[in-house]
């Protein structure tokens, strides 16, 4: 049988409350039965103190003398003693009962053979003697006090009964009601539990359900958050997941469909060029074997940039280590002059120790090198620099070329997606993407600052961790350059 989690909730509470309450009434019950018997035992006790001094000390009503005859003490005694509920006296005389206390008595002494007999054994005993006995109406304890004069050669005994049994009844009485109390407690704890549970859990059933309405095609439904707990946290965590992977979702059909629309244009220039391709004419052979290797070399670049994007969100992406800031930014600027007739120049060169992947990170400011020398002219100037604080390493690309529209800034990162500026230049639009999941997977950012026919700066913001290497104060080396021949 499957048991949900709110009947289990529910279960264990009441389980727990249950044997709380059992513990509780188990141990003050054997407390107040303890407390019973002993309270038996000093009311006996107490008895037999006052007869004794009554047979020392009492006065005989008849003779207005002290007791001469045990006869007539045995009757002061049972006809003056008033007992308590569940208490009974008997008095026998030379081993004949004598007399007894008369209204309802718990016990009748006289017809028990079960205390005759304890009388009896008792008799040979010097002192008091206190025992428990079975009878028809339960145990009773007996406080037998043997009774003798100096005057009187007689011999009696004084015997006090306390019905034990009876006695606890009252006990037992107050154990059924503290029973049905827990039994109504229970059924109580169990109704607010039931609702109190509902409550509590309604958002996971409302989780649930809402898990298995949701599909690829419809992410767009959420779960209303109520209160400030656990289940309230669960709910936003589950709302924030729903968010970024309808983002995610939302991203990948946007890349296959931009994806799509840029690798069926070189499909179609493959395939337009084989349909009118005249084998029989080595020329026309030569130029389009060469404008489909070309194509060709245009589609594998495209797709090995898709692969990187893909790969961007991979545990192991990035491989870092503690990276030298100014010898890796001299290497920046050895490998940026091969990429075009610039006037390259190192702006500046910050001194730090920092966390990062040297080869993703080379990667990216090539991308941004190559971007500069596309959308600048010959023989315009673009220079590279880092920086490092106590918090972040930068690291930038500033050229001179055309600049970027302020309302185009946000775009340039989108995969495909290019200015204005930047229509009928060359590239699979990719490069920026790069740069950005680069970046972001350093935990960094990367801004932008453009201004159309001046030119723009891309840097690359890395975040350090106060836990990893710490950074040496940077010290920035300006103004030294560098001009293709």
């Amino acid at each position: 049988m499957r048991l949900s989690v709110r009947g289990r909730v529910l279960a264990s509470v009441l389980a727990m409350t249950a044997l709380g309450m059992a513990i509780t009434g188990g141990a003050a019950f054997l407390i107040q039965d303890r407390l019973v018997n002993a309270g038996i035992t000093v009311a006996l006790e107490q008895e037999v103190e006052e007869f004794r001094r009554m047979a020392a000390s009492g006065v005989d009503p008849q003779t207005g003398a002290p007791f001469t005859s045990v006869e007539s003490l045995l009757r002061f005694a049972i006809e003056g003693n008033v007992p308590h509920r569940n208490e009974t006296y008997l008095t026998l005389l030379n081993g004949s009962v004598l007399g007894h206390e008369g209204g309802i008595r718990p016990i009748k002494l006289e017809s028990e053979d079960s205390i005759l007999a304890a009388v009896a054994d008792a008799a040979n005993s010097p002192g008091v003697s206190v025992q428990d006995v079975q009878t028809s109406a339960g145990r009773a304890r007996l406080a037998i006090v043997p009774v003798g004069l100096p005057a009187d050669p007689a011999s009696g005994t004084y015997v006090m009964a306390f019905a034990v049994d009876r006695g606890r009844d009252d006990l037992v009485r107050v154990a059924l009601i503290y029973l049905l109390a827990s039994l109504g407690s229970l059924i109580l704890v169990g109704v607010v539990g039931w609702l109190v549970a509902g409550r509590l859990l309604k958002p996971l059933r409302t989780l649930r359900e809402n898990s298995q309405r949701i599909n690829e095609t419809d992410l767009t439904e959420r779960i209303p958050v109520q209160g400030n707990d656990d289940i309230s946290d669960l709910t936003r965590t589950y709302n924030q997941m729903l968010d970024r992977l309808q983002s995610a979702i939302d991203t990948q059909r946007r890349f296959l469909d931009d994806a799509g629309h840029e690798l069926r244009t070189p499909l179609t220039i493959l395939r337009g060029q084989l349909e009118v391709l005249d084998p029989a004419d080595p020329f026309d052979v030569t130029e389009t074997r060469s404008l489909l290797l070309d194509e060709i070399d245009r589609m594998g670049r495209m797709v090995e940039e898709l692969i990187l994007l893909s790969k961007a969100q991979r545990p192991d992406f990035l491989v870092c280590r503690s990276i030298d800031l100014a010898p890796f930014t001299d290497d920046l600027l050895d490998k940026a002059r091969a990429l075009g007739d610039r006037h390259w120049s190192l702006h500046e060169r910050g001194e730090a120790l920092f966390v990062g992947d040297v080869h993703r990170l080379t990667q990216a400011m090539m991308e941004l090198a190559l971007n500069a020398v596309k959308f600048s002219a010959v023989g315009s100037d673009i220079s590279i620099g880092s920086g490092a604080s106590a918090t972040e390493v930068r690291l930038w690309v500033r050229d001179a070329g055309v600049g970027i529209r302020a309302g185009e800034l946000e775009r340039v990162f989108e995969r495909f997606s290019r200015a204005s500026s930047g229509l009928g230049v060359e590239g699979s639009g990719l490069g920026l993407s790069i740069v950005e999941a680069i970046a972001t997977a350093h935990l960094g950012r990367v801004e932008i600052v453009s201004e159309p026919g001046v030119g723009s700066t891309f840097t690359i913001v890395l975040p350090q961790p106060d836990t990893g290497p710490a950074l040496r104060p940077s010290s920035m080396h300006r103004d030294t350059t560098w001009s293709a021949p």
